[in-house]
């Protein structure tokens, strides 16, 4: 669990643990809208993490995710603005992250907040939760990821759907396709986070690191990248104690004498 948090005046909140770190988007007054001074935080505490890899667990404060960019920030941007990839150079960072991400959705992910949960390893949802892209309504596009990323999750069909038609997704229908990987009460959210950290951290930490780097490898590294990880893997003696551990688990279970079945009364 976190040990302690800071709470800079960027809108990001950042409580650190020992093997895990919570990253409050912290701008409820506008729905945690993505401004600049978020990215710049997001971009601070992405450096922290590729520092001392830790799972992330990326949540947003008063019962939404992230409705978007800033708008008002978003409509005086001009062409080099969105040639310097403001958003899609800190999504594609948080997407790079050497371990896990878990984005817990409450509520809305909309826009630029979508993206960022795009990028996320897993996501989990409330019922409440709701994902779409509406930017072409506002007359630009899903420049941070969706274009790519989302046909990777949940197929062309749909993602055409959200991206060209503007459907928005509830959280049975993110749920249904794999985009969520589990709804919850919204009071459960950052406890059924917790609880996947977990899971995650229960397994080997280089293994974890260098599965997550492998599995985003491009097709044409297959299967160098592969090969190369698990030679580095081969050589740890984290590998050679969790199976030897394994071996003695079932050695033990093996040597077990079955008890007698129950006699019955005549």
């Amino acid at each position: 669990m976190p040990e302690h948090s800071a709470v800079p005046p960027s809108g990001l909140l950042v409580e650190e643990g020992e093997d895990r770190v919570v990253w409050r988007l912290n701008r409820p007054e506008v729905r945690n809208a993505i401004d600049r001074e978020l990215v710049a935080a997001l971009h601070e505490a992405c450096a922290a993490v590729e520092d001392d890899p830790k799972v992330v667990l990326l949540i947003g404060e008063g019962g939404t995710f992230a409705a978007g960019a800033d708008i008002a920030q978003l409509r005086e941007r001009g062409r080099d603005d969105a040639l310097r990839g403001i958003n899609s150079k800190i999504f594609e960072r948080v997407h790079r992250l050497p371990m896990p991400v878990i984005g817990l959705l409450d509520g809305y992910a909309l826009g630029g907040g979508a993206e960022l949960a795009y990028a996320c390893d897993f996501r989990i949802g409330t019922p409440r939760t709701r994902i779409g892209n509406p930017e072409t309504g506002l007359g630009i596009i899903a420049a941070a990821g969706a274009a790519w990323r989302l046909a990777a999750l949940v197929g062309e069909p749909l993602a055409k759907e959200i991206l060209l038609a503007g459907r928005v997704l509830t959280a049975a229908e993110a749920h249904a396709v794999r985009l969520l990987n589990e709804i919850v009460d919204p009071a459960d959210l950052l406890a059924a986070g917790h609880r996947l950290a977990d899971r995650v951290t229960a397994q080997a930490p280089l293994a974890t690191r260098l599965m997550k780097s492998v599995f985003h490898a491009p097709r044409e590294a297959h299967p160098f990248v592969d090969d190369v990880a698990q030679a580095v893997l081969f050589e740890t003696g984290e590998k050679r104690a969790r199976m030897t551990a394994f071996l003695d688990r079932r050695q033990r279970k093996s040597r077990k004498v079955p008890e007698p079945p129950p006699t019955q009364e005549p």
